[in-house]
């Protein structure tokens, strides 16, 4: 199994959260990242569950969800949001903060993730971040600029052509703008490819540019024109000042992302996750996603093209109502299934490009141990050697 080296515990008393021995930063926070489906949501559970018995009972995680659906309000069946009994055992953080008609940005996300990962520190538990949106983790572990907000005239006018010239054009146009980020997405990924576009032409910038840079902005800079003589010498400098910059934007992204530790669930078969991703949504129609669509409909301000209105799932329900009240559910199911099929492959795609994080097979038998163990490997720097005696039991 691909594995990340888990840091040694502090020794003595138990370090700090936020410290390590000989006063280097210990972590911020523990990542549990992986595909939709995948079973995050139970392991995070089992962990925290086993965690408070070694710890002699009482809450020692609190869980904050990196999840760009669950943030809203009156959308539960579709995204699978954690029972109200789940959330009563385990506190939960960022589910349930904001209203489907407002967005929410990854910068936002970031920076109340911070926030409360700090607050639960304080308070002597392990914060452990949940969720597979991953924009969301990049944005904690390696800082994002500031991107332009959401531009109305922009997307109006993105729709118009969309309208008139199909989204796999536009994706075409995507491609030769910011290639990075086209490949990454599908020709009719509406959604992605519009904000794409938006920031292309908001800014001059492409998206990816935007991404990479992280906090430390664009780590490039001009260089000083000339020729010979003094003119070669200045360049040279300039040269080396921006490869300075370049490496020292790298470090700090580096030593901040290891400062949140990630656990990575991500399935050797891709069969057995498009079993349980069809298995998954039906049992959403069943549990009456259409009508919760129908509900969010019915009230009257908001539309498809709201971010949260494209969720996976909310966005094809959403198209099946449009066509009258009458719903053909076994298209619904298959266009949904498609859907979540896509997203969970463009998840895997981000990860697989994460450095650092700790790869536990999902769809092993024994999956839920071997969760735990890496959890608890990580989870040692917050604890000390209490924790670190605890660890070796999941080993």
């Amino acid at each position: 199994m691909p594995a990340t080296e888990a840091r040694e515990p502090a020794a003595g008393r138990g370090a700090q959260a936020g410290e390590c021995e000989a006063g280097r930063p210990g972590p911020l926070g523990l990542c549990l990242a992986g595909p939709t489906g995948c079973g995050k949501t139970a392991l995070a559970l089992a962990f925290a569950r086993e965690l408070s018995a070694q710890r002699g009972g009482g809450t020692a995680v609190e869980i904050v969800s990196v999840d760009s659906a669950l943030v809203y309000r009156g959308m539960d069946i579709g995204t699978a949001k954690p029972s109200a009994a789940e959330r009563a055992e385990v506190p939960h953080h960022l589910v349930d903060i904001v209203d489907p008609a407002n967005a929410y940005s990854a910068a936002a996300f970031a920076a109340d993730a911070r926030r409360i990962a700090a607050e639960i520190r304080a308070r002597g538990r392990l914060p452990l971040l949940v969720g597979g949106t991953m924009l969301y983790f990049k944005a904690l572990r390696e800082g994002i600029d500031t991107m332009p907000a959401a531009d109305a005239a922009v997307r109006a006018a993105l729709d118009a052509e969309a309208a008139a010239r199909g989204w796999p054009a536009l994706h075409a146009e995507l491609a030769r703008v910011d290639p990075l980020t086209a490949q990454r997405l599908a020709p009719n990924d509406a959604q992605r490819i519009q904000r794409a576009l938006e920031v292309w032409r908001a800014s001059g910038r492409p998206l990816s540019a935007w991404q990479s840079s992280g906090r430390g902005g664009q780590a490039g800079g001009e260089r000083t024109a000339g020729g010979k003589g003094d003119g070669e010498r200045s360049g040279r400098r300039t040269d080396e000042r921006i490869d300075r910059r370049i490496v020292e934007c790298l470090d700090a992204r580096l030593a901040e992302r290891g400062r949140w530790p990630m656990v990575s669930l991500e399935p050797t078969s891709r069969a057995w996750l498009h079993d349980r991703l069809a298995e998954r949504f039906a049992q959403m129609l069943a549990a009456g996603l259409v009508d919760e669509v129908r509900a969010l409909r019915g009230r009257g301000d908001l539309h498809a093209a709201l971010p949260a209105m494209r969720c996976v799932g909310y966005r094809q329900a959403w198209a099946a109502l449009d066509s009258g009240s009458l719903v053909d559910l076994e298209a619904l199911r298959a266009k949904g299934v498609a859907a979540t099929r896509q997203l969970a492959k463009r998840q895997l795609t981000w990860l697989r490009s994460m450095p650092g994080r700790e790869v536990v097979p999902c769809d092993a038998a024994d999956a839920q141990a071997l969760g735990i163990a890496a959890l608890a490997r990580h989870a040692a720097p917050f604890f000390g050697t209490t924790f670190a005696g605890a660890a070796a039991t999941f080993a």
